[in-house]
């Protein structure tokens, strides 16, 4: 007679399963998804009674060895911690961070420290931040040990060094955005007193090609965009009202994503715009802007925790990201038959088209939410039919 299979012994983390599996579907898992999700769970809760470790220890050393022993077992998916996303996540609304380290305690402090600069003395927005911390990490963990003393005798020659070495392999964007970083590091280091000498000057300039006039889109071409979002369709319905407020109110990406439901005054009719780094204004919301939000709301986001505006039509159900947003729009365009764009292309057309129709500057800059009139200049030299009124004869022309 064959002995019965035990069943496997509950591990630290069963207590949870419920509240994960409620997670997971309250984000917009279903099916396949949810069941991998449920799967992987186990399989860690599994993993951790087996090795005897509580719930307690799991650090993000444990879960790299949790990885690598289910990669041994033949697992084909989930090896990686992308995998082990909404896992680490709910451990951290356990109260348990899981997150990995990937640089001494000091350089922690130090970028937490060059963070609230960023936020509080500069005024950055969040996706700067983000990508000058990112350049400031990877210098630090460049720099030799002890951290402290590589900081106080950091040279010039170490500096252009580290530039230099990037400049080989990254883009125009790429580096400015390396170039960026590292003069406020630099200028960071300096006021906190970790160097005495001021090295933001030291950083080498990005050579670029003088930058081209803004390019709109015609008339027809905008037309063709808002048309080709199949509107009987969620997705559909999603995508035109974020095509239909770019071409209408010229926002930027990371400011459509960064809408939530919140941002909407319907008895004022006017849409709050959290532009660069803290600044808040507000604009009058179109009617016919108005009408596909509602459209969408009505018809289209799907029931989920976050309160920003536009969601992802898949699991796990958030907000969109700023590179999602620009990724449908460049998906619009090429199904419309265009050339591939984002949503900037989009901006300009809304600064153009005003200025073709007699707004001045002035106002456009405040459209557009610059922080300069200087930076909205740029949009006069392609009024081809103003600039020839002001324009002189070749000396020496026959007219």
């Amino acid at each position: 007679m064959s002995q019965e299979r035990r069943p496997a012994r509950p591990g630290p983390l069963a207590p949870f399963a419920a509240e994960f599996r409620a997670r997971l579907t309250e984000l917009g898992y279903v099916s396949s998804g949810l069941r991998q999700q449920v799967g992987l769970f186990a399989h860690v809760d599994r993993w951790l009674a087996s090795v005897g470790l509580s719930a307690a220890d799991i650090t993000s050393t444990v879960l790299d060895r949790f990885l690598k022993a289910r990669a041994a077992q033949g697992y084909s998916t989930k090896l990686t911690a992308h995998g082990l996303t909404q896992l680490v996540e709910f451990l951290a609304d356990l109260g348990i961070d899981a997150k990995p380290v990937s640089l001494a305690t000091d350089a922690n402090h130090l970028l937490a420290r060059f963070d609230c600069y960023l936020a509080e003395e500069r005024g950055l927005g969040p996706a700067t931040a983000r990508n000058y911390e990112h350049v400031a990490r990877q210098f630090l963990a460049s720099c030799p040990d002890p951290l402290e003393g590589s900081v106080a005798g950091l040279t010039a020659n170490d500096v252009a060094a580290f530039v230099l070495a990037r400049s080989h392999a990254l883009s125009v964007a790429a580096m400015q955005t390396v170039v960026g970083g590292m003069r406020a590091l630099l200028r960071f280091l300096y006021i906190a007193g970790l160097t005495d000498r001021a090295l933001a000057s030291a950083v080498p300039n990005v050579a670029r090609r003088r930058q081209d006039l803004p390019r709109a889109l015609p008339d027809d071409h905008v037309r063709l965009l808002l048309e080709c979002c199949d509107r009987t369709t969620p997705v559909g319905l999603r995508d035109f009202a974020i095509v239909l407020i770019l071409v209408r109110l010229g926002l930027r990406a990371s400011e459509v994503a960064g809408l939530t439901l919140d941002d909407i005054d319907w008895a004022s009719g006017e849409l709050r715009i959290r532009g660069k780094g803290p600044r808040v204004d507000k604009l009058p919301l179109p009617s016919d802007v108005g009408d596909a939000v509602v459209d969408y709301l009505q018809h289209a986001r799907p029931d989920c925790p976050d309160r920003r505006l536009f969601v992802r039509s898949c699991a796990p159900r958030r907000g969109l990201s700023r590179q999602a947003v620009g990724g449908l729009v460049r998906a619009a365009s090429v199904r419309a038959g265009l050339a591939a764009h984002g949503p900037h292309r989009l901006r300009h057309t809304v600064a153009t088209g005003l200025l073709r129709h007699g707004a001045p500057l002035v106002e456009i800059a405040q459209l557009l939410r610059h922080q300069s009139v200087q930076v909205t200049a740029v949009y006069a030299k392609v009024d081809l039919e103003a600039l020839r009124t002001v324009a002189q004869p070749w000396p020496g022309a026959t007219l």
